[in-house]
């Protein structure tokens, strides 16, 4: 895992690097292409992986969620990069095994008795670190997260924060430790990179998340400026690690 300066507060980020073009997790040598990629430093993919869209061909149909906002997270307290804010800072557990393991695999979690959320697995094999999904654009398969997110306002909420992302794609705990490269799912970049387009990218402290790893010493959320899908910003309101 690299280990090179990032942005130690809010603000723009330029040149979010160079993307191969859109690839997919349709064939083994795409979904090695992108495996690769997503082997890097969970906060130096982060930036790659917005504008990047992710399907679930569940056996209700399909949804596609372009990805608007993400959140870096490392690893436990005595690893090469603690993260007081990861779910891994106390070390490794039944629940959380799949963020130790291949990158581009799957690692949900249910939350306050009633929510999911999704991360998509970084940097190699026994090195914990993921992106957490909070937020997105619902591309294909509208209807379907329609009938997922029944008490969504518009389209642009389907999929507004982590919980209603996981909930519009129709992921569960069930999914957790399952590779999102390939089928029933799919991942493909942007054939442009975000940091190239119109939009900008943006960081800044992740959402919910107490103590240290809520702070502006770790600005380890990256969002699309501007986008309306992107989440509203809440500092947490307790004591508490990693909250959804």
């Amino acid at each position: 895992m690299t280990s090179s300066p990032l942005p130690a507060r809010s603000g723009a980020v330029s040149g979010a690097g160079t993307v191969p073009g859109a690839v997919s997790g349709a064939s083994p040598v795409a979904a090695g292409l992108l495996r690769e990629l997503l082997s890097a430093d969970a906060r130096h993919v982060a930036p790659l992986i917005l504008g990047a869209v992710l399907t679930h061909d569940g056996r209700d149909g399909s949804v596609s969620v372009r990805i608007t906002e993400v959140e870096a997270y490392l690893g436990p307290h005595d690893s090469l990069h603690p993260d007081p804010g990861s779910h891994t800072f106390r070390g490794e557990t039944a629940r959380n095994a799949p963020m130790f393991g291949p990158a581009g695999h799957l690692y949900v979690y249910f939350t306050y008795g009633m929510h999911h959320c999704a991360n998509i697995v970084c940097g190699p094999a026994g090195t914990a670190s993921a992106l957490l999904l909070r937020a997105g654009e619902v591309v294909a398969g509208h209807e379907l997260a329609r009938r997922r997110r029944p008490t969504s306002k518009s389209d642009n909420d389907l999929a507004s924060g982590p919980a209603r992302l996981a909930t519009a794609l129709g992921l569960t705990t069930a999914d957790s430790g399952r590779d999102a490269l390939v089928a029933p799912f799919r991942l493909e970049l942007p054939a442009t990179p975000p940091g190239a387009a119109a939009a900008d990218i943006s960081s800044g402290p992740r959402v919910g998340v107490s103590g240290a790893g809520g702070s502006h010493d770790y600005p380890w959320r990256f969002w699309l400026s501007g986008d309306p899908t992107v989440s509203r910003y809440k500092a947490a309101k307790a004591p508490n690690t990693r909250n959804a």
